[in-house]
């Protein structure tokens, strides 16, 4: 366990930053590397693979559920120096992984075909994306464990273990991703099926040896079975402050599934294109995104200490950071956005558009990153409803003008990134006012410290 209550805030930031988006990253790369490979089956198999990848984000919203009650509650126990309650969220945590794991099987093989039938533009587009659907539901399934199992280490200070544990796992994926799709050395090709495949076996190992290391090395927080069984109260705990992050991430997938929509009528191009661009902007933005999550836990472990003045340093280093390095990289994507993009597709259609979208949708990476930083805040706070209005309105300001455009004679593929960006800037603008609106309802200071002397935050209420 790492004590993020004292020691220099940037240190904290720039130390858990690093692992966290190697992590990440190699996360996007294996998805890049499925579509790299898939690219040579054709754009239907593209824009398949890409539209099934975005019901990933239906997924990830349960899995924000347990990862961000699970990071807030035990980062507020180790701020409390608590450890009982800290193992007894992780181990009902645990339960819910298991839980929730099985549902999204269920679910997915019901609902796969369907879904692929609503947004997909043809029927090959349909049959790749079924495909690949059914043989990566495994891996979102066991996902929830690995992202339990991340949770608790990030919200006790350590990052490194699952860092590794993703690297070794997207290497995996690598090396299967063309044995199993392209059937390099064996001679059946799988297609787009080997492409899920892949992922689920890498996913799967990845499991077992972060299972290894709780077992083995993980003292802090530990496998308790007499606290597996189900207590209404600890997950009553865990979804009221996961609930909201979760809906955050099912307002994305809704966000994507209209783009998606409203791109169809423009053929498989347009959709592979996006589907393309989508994951070399997730790629480009993960530097971004680890700094935020870093802020986290050192703010839910100050907020569980009552260090108010240390939560607010916090957003201000980290909302700092991540500006500096989102203006960076808009810099990188408007001077030379064809080399992120080498090697996707020989179709030049595909590529034109998604050059577009890169070129466009940069513009408003330091209002991503400021997106980024505010929601991170609000989960080490412990109070998520803020960020599922601020996601709600990029969803409504976004999606019904999008819908009703395409409509239109005339319509362009440019008013869809326009609106975009409109979108997000108006969230980021939202995302600040509600995150300083909670400041001053959550950290009250003492007089002497809005005076300017240092001194300790008066405790805040901590949740539970």
């Amino acid at each position: 366990m790492k004590d993020l209550t004292r020691g220099s805030v940037v240190s904290h930031i720039l130390s858990m930053a690093p692992p966290i988006v190697v992590g990440m990253i190699t996360i996007m790369i294996c998805q890049l590397v499925d579509l790299y490979f898939v690219s040579g089956l054709g754009d239907a198999a593209v824009a398949g693979v890409a539209a099934a990848g975005n019901a990933g984000f239906l997924v990830n919203a349960l899995m924000q559920m347990l990862g961000v009650g699970t990071v807030a509650l035990i980062a507020h126990a180790v701020g409390r120096k608590d450890r009982g309650d800290a193992n007894l969220v992780f181990n009902q945590s645990v339960v819910l992984s298991v839980l929730f794991g099985l549902l999204t099987l269920l679910a997915g093989f019901a609902l796969a075909r369907p879904y692929m039938r609503a947004i997909a533009a043809d029927e090959a587009t349909i049959e790749a994306g079924t495909t690949y659907f059914l043989w990566f539901m495994p891996a979102l399934a066991l996902q929830f464990a690995m992202q339990v199992m991340g949770s608790a280490l990030r919200a006790t200070g350590i990052v490194r273990p699952s860092m590794l544990v993703q690297a070794l796992a997207v290497i995996i994926n690598i090396a299967l991703a063309p044995v199993l799709i392209m059937g390099w050395g064996t001679g059946h090709a799988l297609g787009v099926a080997g492409a899920g495949l892949a992922s689920s076996i890498a996913i799967f190992i990845g499991v077992l040896m972060l299972l290894a290391y709780f077992r083995r090395l993980e003292r802090y927080v530990a496998f308790h079975p007499a606290q597996w069984r189900p207590q209404l109260r600890q997950w009553k705990r865990i979804l009221n402050v996961g609930l909201p992050a979760g809906g955050e991430f099912a307002m994305i997938f809704i966000f994507m599934a209209a783009i998606y929509y409203v791109l169809r009528d423009l053929g498989p191009a347009a959709q592979a294109g996006f589907g393309i661009g989508t994951r070399v902007v997730g790629l480009i933005q993960m530097p971004a995104l680890a700094i935020a999550l870093a802020a986290g836990p050192i703010a839910g472990q100050n907020f569980g200490a009552g260090n108010g003045a240390r939560v607010r340093e916090t957003f201000v280093k980290a909302a700092l950071i991540a500006t500096a390095v989102m203006i960076a990289l808009t810099i990188l994507v408007q001077l030379w956005p064809g080399l992120l993009l080498a090697g996707f597709s020989n179709d030049p259609e595909t590529m034109r558009i998604a050059f577009l979208f890169l070129k466009m949708v940069s513009l408003n990476m330091v209002a991503q990153g400021l997106i980024f930083t505010c929601s991170s805040m609000f989960q080490g706070l412990g109070n998520t409803k803020p960020v599922l209005w601020s996601s709600a309105t990029r969803v409504l300001t976004y999606s019904l003008p999008a819908i009703w455009l395409s409509t239109r004679p005339g319509f362009r593929i440019e008013y869809v990134w326009y609106l975009s960006n409109a979108a997000t800037t108006l969230q980021a603008v939202q995302s600040l006012w509600l995150l300083r609106r909670e400041f001053r309802k959550r950290l009250v200071l003492p007089p002497q410290e809005e005076a300017g002397q240092e001194s300790v935050a008066s405790p805040a209420r901590v949740p539970t």
